[in-house]
């Protein structure tokens, strides 16, 4: 027990509490609102507060719980959504209302729920940290695997086969210490990071189904990838495209200082999504951790947190998680109060020294694994943050301290977004560190020359913003038939190809195999619109042809007649310039007939 001596904002100093801890959960005030220990000093400790501290007073109690802020994890995670501090939102709207009031506590995972556990070990089995014991049908997309918390091995003394809550021990492990009964449900603290057995070098994509992503700049699964751009370049969509299309199993979705109707639309669409892989609701596989601008500031840090720790709890149990991060600024801006309140050196733009450092340890988190375990089971967690830096000036410190430890970057642009051409990632500044390390994949699982397309259509496309600044002073018409080819493939390769809807049922994902060939019929095209405009055939004649209006609606085509039709339009291409030949031919011996 403590007494407020001091009150700043969110920041709060008691003391008569000798024997706290850093970063242990307490309870301030008369209304017991949650906060955690961030500086001791003698009996005197600072407490970040994660609610609205106004009317607190100095004199009011103080009580430590002795616990550092900890994630329940066990079956029941999946469907959920949670606010900042891993409080079920839904329960708290059953007990409130609509608005959340101060000190409302709610448990993270339902105690009386019972949930039917399936052992797969036996008795007599030896089980060390890692080992799945057991399985619950969390929801119709996942199948929750029960693993041995951390620090416990030993023999199986005894398990059962029924239905029980999070809470009631399923089985018991007989080891050095003794015999201990374990539940399904295991604490961790948040801020620490899960064990693992191995590191592995990523070398698998993560398949988001954006065309400009996964063909120009891919992110690895267990890879890092950041999404700065200003307001209204489309950050959000992105993220949320991400979050429906990709192929990860579990998605973790943390809206860290977003506005409330961002979140809103998050919370509103996600439940009423159907998952591709099997017609389900998208929701079965997702958990939302909704933390809004509005909110309390210091409850941001424990919302990035709680997402990470969620996340590689699905990973130990040999998942592909991605977790989408909205956006990070939010949460270097609460970085940023707390230390200014706590009267701490600032540094760059009023940051805390320690920025780096913070998000470096976040971002590493990201990574494909070998789990603790026998089964030696392969789980990921990849990481994608926003940053919306102000102005979209990225040399600010949170964008420029991301891009140091994240290894995809996709630089969002406003003056794309104003054309509406989304998503807008802008080709010439964004880049992967992952495409020489996926490049045997896409070799075996997509084309072997898929990486050469990707460098070819990049090409073209720097080929266009050297031409552009001839475009500007003379206009196109100026410039040799050659070079207007050029601007022909580039507009193709842009509108196309790297141009989506989110909107669209066919558009807002596309396989990689799709994108392949559509690629592959792109560049096919510009390749004999060359050989034509070489051999005298004028360029305008080229860009009139039938089949040049079908290849803009490729993307429409539905995945299961991509192949055919696709194929189909590429044989088509081919006829269309060699019925062009023969008119060359004569316009050739008519110039020689003149001459």
């Amino acid at each position: 027990m403590g007494v407020i001596v001091k009150i700043s904002g969110p920041v709060v100093e008691a003391e008569q509490m000798r024997d706290a801890k850093m970063y242990d959960v307490v309870r301030v005030g008369e209304e017991g609102l949650i906060g955690e220990v961030i500086r001791l000093s003698g009996p005197r400790v600072t407490i970040q507060v994660y609610e609205d501290t106004t009317g607190i007073k100095p004199g009011e109690r103080v009580e430590s719980t002795g616990a550092p802020l900890s994630a329940e994890l066990g079956p029941g995670l999946a469907t959920s959504i949670f606010d900042g501090i891993q409080r079920p939102l839904p329960v708290i709207k059953e007990r409130v209302g609509d608005i959340i009031r101060r000190g409302v506590s709610a448990e993270a995972l339902d105690k009386k729920k019972k949930w039917k556990f399936v052992p797969i070990a036996k008795r007599g089995d030896r089980v060390t940290a890692g080992d799945v014991v057991g399985t619950v049908q969390e929801t119709a997309s996942t199948l929750h695997r029960v693993l041995i918390p951390q620090g416990v091995a030993g023999e199986i003394a005894e398990i059962s086969d029924g239905s029980f809550t999070v809470e009631e021990p399923v089985y018991a492990v007989k080891g050095a210490d003794g015999t201990k009964r374990l539940p399904m449900m295991q604490r961790w603290e948040v801020r620490r990071p899960r064990p693992y057995a191995q590191k592995l070098q990523p070398e698998k994509p993560l398949i988001t189904g954006q065309r400009v992503i996964d063909a120009f700049f891919p992110i690895a699964r267990g890879g890092s990838a950041c999404i700065p751009g200003p307001f209204g370049s489309g950050k959000t969509v992105t993220q949320q495209s991400l979050a429906k299309w990709s192929d990860a199993d579990v998605v973790v979705y943390v809206g860290c200082g977003e506005r409330g109707n961002e979140m809103t639309e998050v919370l509103t669409t996600f439940p009423e999504l159907e998952d591709p892989r099997n017609k389900r609701p998208l929701m079965e596989r997702t958990v939302l951790i909704a933390n809004t601008s509005n909110m309390p500031v210091a409850a941001r840090e424990a919302s990035i947190y709680t997402g990470i720790t969620i996340a590689e709890y699905y990973r130990d149990m040999g998942y592909a998680v991605a977790l989408m991060a909205d956006s990070t600024s939010r949460w270097a801006e609460a970085l940023r109060e707390i230390s200014g309140r706590l009267e701490e050196m600032p540094g760059e733009e009023g940051y805390p020294a320690y920025l780096g450092r913070r998000l470096a340890e976040f971002y590493e988190r990201a990574g494909s694994v070998i789990t603790l375990g026998r089964e030696k089971r392969e789980g990921s967690v990849s990481v994608i943050g926003a940053v919306s830096p102000p102005g979209g000036d990225i040399s600010e410190p949170v964008s420029q301290n991301t891009l140091r430890v994240t290894r995809a970057f996709w630089g969002l642009d406003a003056s794309l977004a104003s054309r509406r051409h989304f998503p807008s990632i802008n080709w010439l500044t964004s880049y992967s560190l992952y495409k020489d390390v996926l490049a045997g994949w896409y070799a075996a699982n997509v084309s072997t020359d898929f990486v050469e397309m990707q460098s070819k259509a990049m090409l073209i496309l720097q080929q266009e913003a050297e031409l552009q600044e001839i475009v500007q002073l003379v206009g196109p018409d100026a410039l040799p038939e050659r070079e207007r080819a050029v601007l022909d493939a580039a507009r193709m390769i842009r509108e196309d190809f790297l141009q989506q809807s989110a909107f669209s049922e066919v558009d807002a994902f596309t396989s990689m195999k799709k994108e392949m060939l559509m690629l592959r019929v792109i560049l096919s095209f510009h390749d004999l619109e060359l050989k034509a405009v070489e051999s005298g055939i004028p360029l305008a004649r080229v860009l009139s042809l039938e089949v040049r209006g079908r290849i803009g609606r490729m993307k429409e085509i539905p995945e299961d007649r991509a192949e055919a039709e696709i194929s189909s339009l590429q044989g088509d291409t081919d006829a269309s310039f060699r019925s062009l030949a023969p008119e060359a031919q004569l316009e050739a011996a008519a110039g020689k007939g003149k001459a």
